[in-house]
């Protein structure tokens, strides 16, 4: 605020542009819209692809290259915008959940591998990992009692989550996990962009008449939500008939199963966004489609 009283800036003509970098920037971007000061998070390697060949590597070096990179896109960069209080508890509730989670299956996995080499229940080793794999479930039970109570506290997205529920392979996790990335579905214009940033959304690979690559997905993607989603399309072809059919069907004929459940992470996803955008709960039409 200094430097910008010094050169006769005003707070409003200021654009800020930096890397995507968690809760290192937590407190700086909240000072930032406090003081009404647009600020813009951009992915580190598209700033890295944009310089062409580059030699050296400095801070002072980094932000010069960043203040670049956003003279230069400054048309097409979106200023983040302020994030309800409950998302962003809610953000940081599910990461701690997810941490935890992950803990406890490291610790389930190591169990296993002490019992195949033959340690007793009793053992101390067993005993130490089954009272912190209890303790671990303890605070995820409660993670999540905090979840829902926010969740309860707020109509838009306890709403949100109902209608994304009633499809069959969304649960309260999935359900939770794409409000927040979605910001309750306000970050994304349309289910196609949501789906590139999951990394499910398939991309052409050819060049004139000789290369003929396959269709695929992008390794840029949000790990997280990719893999909810692809636990979502894998219950949903258990128990929906349409997808059931539509995998069986396509498999049947040769098709790649990945790719067909990709797919399905897709038709999942594009039904996510229609039930928010009509406000009504997701209806099974298998038969009139039939």
């Amino acid at each position: 605020m200094k430097w910008i009283k010094q050169h006769n800036i005003t707070a409003s003509e200021v654009m800020i542009v930096m890397e995507h970098t968690g809760l290192y920037s937590y407190c700086f971007e909240h000072f930032l819209h406090e003081h009404h000061i647009a600020f813009c998070k951009v992915n580190p390697y598209a700033v890295k692809r944009s310089m062409g060949l580059v030699r050296g590597k400095s801070d002072k070096i980094d932000a010069r290259r960043l203040a670049n990179y956003g003279f230069k896109e400054r048309q097409t960069l979106t200023i983040e915008p302020v994030a309800g209080k409950e998302l962003q508890r809610l953000q940081l509730l599910f990461t701690t959940r997810e941490r935890l989670v992950k803990h406890k299956a490291a610790l389930l996995n190591a169990v296993s591998e002490y019992r195949n080499i033959g340690l007793a229940a009793s053992d101390l080793i067993m005993t130490t990992h089954t009272r912190v794999i209890k303790s671990f479930e303890k605070e995820i039970e409660r993670l999540q009692g905090e979840m829902d109570a926010i969740v309860q506290g707020n109509p838009s997205i306890k709403q949100n989550q109902c209608l994304l529920q009633s499809i069959k392979g969304v649960g309260k996790v999935l359900s939770i996990a794409t409000i927040i990335k979605t910001r309750n579905f306000t970050r994304f214009q349309n289910a196609r962009k949501f789906a590139c940033f999951c990394g499910t959304a398939p991309f052409e690979h050819t060049s004139g008449s000789s290369i003929r690559g396959k269709t695929k997905v992008s390794q840029l993607a949000d790990k997280t939500m990719k893999t909810l989603l692809d636990l979502s399309a894998k219950s949903a072809i258990q128990y929906d008939k349409e997808l059931k059919d539509y995998y069986l069907r396509r498999t049947e004929s040769g098709k790649s199963k990945m790719s067909t459940i990709n797919i399905v992470r897709n038709k999942i996803l594009y039904r996510m966004f229609a039930v928010v955008k009509r406000q009504t709960p997701y209806v099974e039409n298998y038969l009139q489609t039939a």
